[in-house]
């Protein structure tokens, strides 16, 4: 509400009208529309993107409708805001609201909780994930704070360029999220909403001058160009959120997708984590398992989690006989950053971490949304299911119960791998000796393990036709190794998934509390495949060729023995000493390769995220900046005597308080106005206005070096007199950056309909 206004007789609190606000807000709508279509690609579609449409029109009819009726800016927002957390309350939280709408002390602990929920399934969830009531009460919330955010830019700031700016960063966060291809007709959709959003604000405006429609035009066509032309060429080349190498500052991390190439090939071998254990050999460290297979890539397993406090791990259970013997292992981690949290198989507890931790009882793994694996030492304590040789071969590989598909076989699987898996298993008659003829093959003189033929052969994946090429061409690396090997299970009907996770570490020749330390470095992060065992339950194999230890068991004569674990069930051993099946080896050979995770290991570099930080706030505060020195360049002209300059001072300071500055008004005019309806000092006003008609007449166009001060006196006076939203955008966006007094956009102002 301006001064003049209140001076006519027109209530303080009531809002002008202004034109073309219903046709602002549909074009609002549909830019945001634009903006949230790539979340599709992020998570699957459901109830909460007709939630998120419907919030968003709904609080922008709210707005609409408190603007007719002449509420005041403040009241508009604060009528979105009641609107928009009984909308979310009313959906999401009713049983914890009062009258199911009203929020409560128990809403505001539900809202936390949820948030907390959801930060754990972005965080560990893989796209396109399901949405959970969690993750759709944190969208749809999201995007109705956005509304109401960007309506008041909008449509009382009338700034819908910066409007556009948040909606390009809004579409542009799941292409980062979630890097693909450059989607041009997403982009294109969204630019034409921005410019549609830039247009519809302009002719809002008061008729400009004759010709100076199309100059408008022109500006609107020119910024959503250059914007689509800066985005495609960009967009590609925004970096992941990653980096290789192991400089000062970096912190390993996990990335359990299988994504390997170049960052496998360019890999440092830091040190990440020490291990200890009471068992005979070093375990293997597990961080996450991948069950489904599409034909084109595995995913982590997206299965119920349960409080790592609350519920636990529960006992191994296998079938009468069966012996199982528990052992300890003590990590301690120095340089790994991961909310996967390394552990030995099958975990029944894990002790010592600080933060808030979950476990998923189908794969046994333990990981977390709100802390880390950097800095932590705990325990883990396992039972290791044991069987002897007949044991096992009288078992099935079978899986009753599971709700993971671990028998999925998509329909591109090329008809070669069954083939190949029947021929070399044609002389096994148990399920256990067809998979170890599998893996005897993989180990033996036909295959290579290589990281660069992978890339020459151009089967660099881990899909159907990768393992069909790697099964030709017979080189690569262990997840080529754990995929084939995977596939080819499930051709022969058993169910099989993908282990990812750390190889046995290398002593170091330090020992602890009586232990030998070992110490596991992202060169040992590897993947390898499971297959399942009725009555056994999952056990692992290592088709990778001179990695790891090949998977074997005991006969009955040989296999009972201690080897100074505490044994839980089966019967009771002898005190001579030997190996388990599920142990790993003590040493890796000193020249044979290493691996990296099928997931790719990477080093997180602090670096490229303090630049974007650093690079954000200098962006924020450039406008500042430029102006700043903008008003000094004339402050000096100024104090020279260029009376032109001071009186340019006069029309920016006003410009940038969103008083409109037109070709067609005169001096005189213009400063009567300022000093009416804007509060500037009258006597500096009327200085500044005969100085500018002076200097327009006269030869030179100089006038009194105290025109400069006069001009500071008077945008003082009028920031002074401003509210603190306007002050606030007057110095940190200045309009006069971009409008420049006289032209088409500092000429329109609002037109008040009665």
């Amino acid at each position: 509400m301006s001064l003049a206004e209140t001076r006519a007789g027109r209530p303080a609190t009531a809002r002008p009208l202004r034109r073309g606000d219903r046709r602002l807000s549909i074009m609002l709508w549909l830019g945001l529309c634009a903006a949230i279509a790539p979340l599709l690609g992020v998570v699957s579609p459901g109830p909460w993107l007709l939630g998120a449409l419907a919030m968003s029109a709904g609080l922008l009819a709210v707005g609409a409708t408190m603007r007719r009726l002449r509420v005041p800016a403040v009241g508009v927002t604060l009528a979105e805001v009641v609107v928009w957390a009984g909308a979310v309350t009313a959906v999401f939280f009713a049983r914890d609201a009062f009258l199911g709408l009203i929020p409560t002390p128990d809403v505001v602990d539900a809202v936390t909780t949820a948030i907390q929920q959801a930060s754990a399934e972005i965080l560990l969830g893989v796209a396109p994930m399901e949405a959970s009531a969690a993750l759709s009460f944190v969208i749809v919330a999201a995007i109705g704070a956005l509304t109401i955010a960007l309506d008041h830019v909008v449509l009382t700031a009338r700034m819908p360029l910066l409007a556009s700016i948040a909606l390009v960063a809004v579409w542009l966060i799941p292409a980062i999220a979630v890097p693909s291809g450059m989607n041009v007709l997403g982009f294109a959709i969204l630019a034409a909403a921005v410019l549609a959003l830039i247009r519809a604000e302009t002719r809002t405006r008061e008729a400009p001058e004759p010709g100076s429609s199309a100059g408008v035009t022109a500006v609107a066509a020119t910024i959503g160009v250059v914007t689509v032309v800066a985005t495609l060429i960009s967009a590609p080349a925004l970096p992941a959120p990653i980096a290789a190498g192991s400089g000062s500052g970096a912190l390993a991390t996990i990335d359990p997708t299988l994504d390997l190439g170049n960052d496998l090939r360019r890999r440092g071998d830091v040190a990440v984590l020490t291990v200890r254990t009471d068992g005979p050999t070093l375990p293997y460290l597990r961080v996450a398992t991948l069950s489904e297979f599409d034909g084109e890539i595995w995913r982590p397993d997206r299965v119920r989690s349960v409080s790592l406090w609350d519920e636990g791990m529960e006992p191994v259970v296998v079938d009468e006989g069966i012996r199982v013997t528990q052992y300890r292992t003590n990590i301690a981690i120095s340089n790994l950053s991961s909310s996967y949290l390394p552990v030995s198989y099958p975990a029944v507890s894990v002790d010592g971490l600080e933060g808030l931790w979950r476990t998923v009882p189908y794969s046994r793994t333990v990981l977390s949304g709100q802390a880390s694996t950097q800095g932590q030492r705990y325990e883990v304590v396992s039972q290791v299911p044991r069987p002897t040789l007949e044991q096992i071969r009288a078992a099935e590989a079978d899986a009753d119960g599971l709700n993971v598909d671990v028998r999925g076989l998509p329909d591109s699987t090329p008809a070669r791998v069954a083939e190949l898996a029947e021929q070399v298993t044609a002389d096994a008659r148990t399920d256990y000796d067809r998979l170890t003829a599998l893996q005897d093959w993989f180990r033996g003189p036909d295959f290579t393990y290589s990281l660069r033929a992978p890339v020459l052969e151009g089967f660099d994946g881990t899909g159907s036709d990768a393992v069909a090429a790697f099964l030709e061409v017979r080189e690569g690396y262990c997840i080529h190794f754990a995929g084939a090997f995977a596939l080819m299970a499930r051709a022969l009907d058993m169910p099989s998934r993908i282990v990812v996770g750390f190889l046995p570490g290398t002593y170091t020749g330090d020992t602890e509390d009586g232990q030998r330390v070992a110490e596991v470095t992202t060169g040992q992060l590897h993947a390898w495949p499971e297959v399942h065992f009725e009555g056994v339950g999952w056990v692992p194999f290592e088709p990778t060729k001179s990695l790891g230890n090949e998977t074997r068991f005991l006969p009955a004569s040989e296999a009972g023995q201690d080897d100074g674990g505490e044994d839980i069930s089966g019967p009771t051993p002898t005190t001579t000493p030997t190996s388990t099946a599920s142990a790993a080896p003590n040493e890796r050979p000193d020249d044979g390769p290493t691996d990296a995770a099928g997931s790719t290991l990477r080093l997180v570099d602090l670096r490229p995220y303090l630049l974007t930080v650093g690079g954000v706030i200098l962006v924020g505060v450039l406008p500042l900046v430029l102006r700043t020195l903008r008003r000094r360049s004339l402050g000096r002209r100024a104090a020279e005597g260029d009376a032109g300059a001071a009186w340019r001072m006069l029309q920016e300071a006003a410009i940038d308080l969103g008083v409109t500055a037109p070709a067609a008004e005169s001096p005189r005019a213009f400063g009567a106005r300022l000093v009416a309806s804007h509060l500037a000092p009258a006597e500096e006003v009327s200085r500044l206005v005969a100085g500018i008609e002076r200097a327009s007449y006269s030869r030179d166009g100089l006038g009194p070096a105290a025109l400069a001060d006069d001009a500071e006196a008077a945008r003082a006076a009028m920031l002074a007199a401003a509210t603190p939203a306007a002050r606030a955008m007057a110095v940190l966006l200045p309009r006069s950056l971009v409008v420049r007094p006289g032209s088409a956009f500092a000429g329109s102002a609002p037109v008040v309909s009665d």
